[in-house]
């Protein structure tokens, strides 16, 4: 029943006997409480569901979630923006929420989450304006991911070490450049690409003389002749072509051994790898390593 029928249910009928008209007074009194507390209970129901409905807009939990992120309680941003993604799908503000989801999936150490949310951002937003930062925050989760690693080496096995991060980071600097040059996030993507660059070609010569203490001359020439083929302009390449050369010359391929340091002579005429044209023993290169 319906609360408008209720209400008139409730109200005396002014051609009623006066015994009738007493018994509805009875009867008003005894249901009218109970109409207003119906009546009551409907507007404070509207009013909750009203507030609530602002509370869990997507606006409002936006603006909660960036005020997380702020103050570094990752956490609950992630579920706020978790909540976001679905409640404004296919808008501005949900691509949006997608990226600082992203950014705090990696600042609480979920680098594969973060890489996996970024991955599906750039499948289904190709066109985003905000594609540049994308492909930014892409390389750079995956750039810190593997810094540090030079400063470890005499802490770990080097033929065991992987350098797909630092791959992975500058195939996606090398995207955004290609694509955005113009972006603001280009010249640091170029300065952290050059970096890569120069990790990777010293981490390949870390992995040479690593192979050429222990013997293995022709695994240490292999990845001296990668660092020399593929990190040409790499401050690396001088100690790589050593190797080459004092590996060439234990393996007894002297015209290799002749040409890698011909090679060495001329790009890098001062190398301390040769005094008065001859090469310096093995000892006084790889003693302080």
């Amino acid at each position: 029943m319906s609360l408008f029928k209720l209400l008139r249910l409730a109200a005396p009928r002014t051609t009623a006997h006066p015994a009738e008209r007493s018994d509805c007074r009875k009867r008003l009194l005894s249901t009218t409480p109970l109409a207003f507390m119906l009546l009551a209970a409907l507007a404070g129901c509207g009013t909750t569901s009203r507030e609530e409905e602002l509370r869990n807009s997507p606006e409002k939990l936006y603006a909660q979630a960036k005020e997380d992120l702020n103050a570094g309680s990752f956490e609950p941003a992630i579920k706020a923006l978790e909540k976001v993604e679905g409640r404004a799908a296919g808008t501005l503000l949900a691509q949006q929420a997608t990226l600082d989801l992203a950014y705090a999936q990696w600042r609480t150490n979920e680098r594969v989450q973060a890489i996996a949310t970024l991955d599906r951002f750039i499948k289904l937003h190709p066109s985003s304006p905000a594609m540049d930062y994308a492909l930014y925050l892409k390389g750079l989760i995956n750039f810190n991911d593997n810094m540090g690693f030079l400063s470890n080496f005499s802490r770990q096995n080097l033929s065991e070490r992987d350098q797909q991060a630092s791959r992975d980071a500058f195939q996606a600097f090398g995207q955004l450049i290609e694509q955005y040059p113009d972006s603001k996030y280009s010249e640091d993507g170029r300065a952290r690409m050059d970096y890569i660059v120069n990790a990777l070609a010293e981490y390949e010569v870390h992995v040479a003389r690593y192979y050429y203490r222990r013997g293995a001359y022709l695994a240490a020439a292999n990845r001296a002749q990668l660092t020399v083929r593929d990190y040409q302009r790499s401050p690396s390449t001088e100690e790589a072509l050593y190797i080459l050369a004092a590996s060439y010359d234990h393996l007894g391929l002297t015209v290799l051994r002749e040409d890698a340091e011909r090679i060495l002579k001329k790009n890098f005429p001062a190398t301390p790898y040769f005094k008065d044209g001859v090469r310096q023993p093995d000892r006084a290169w790889w003693q302080f390593w």
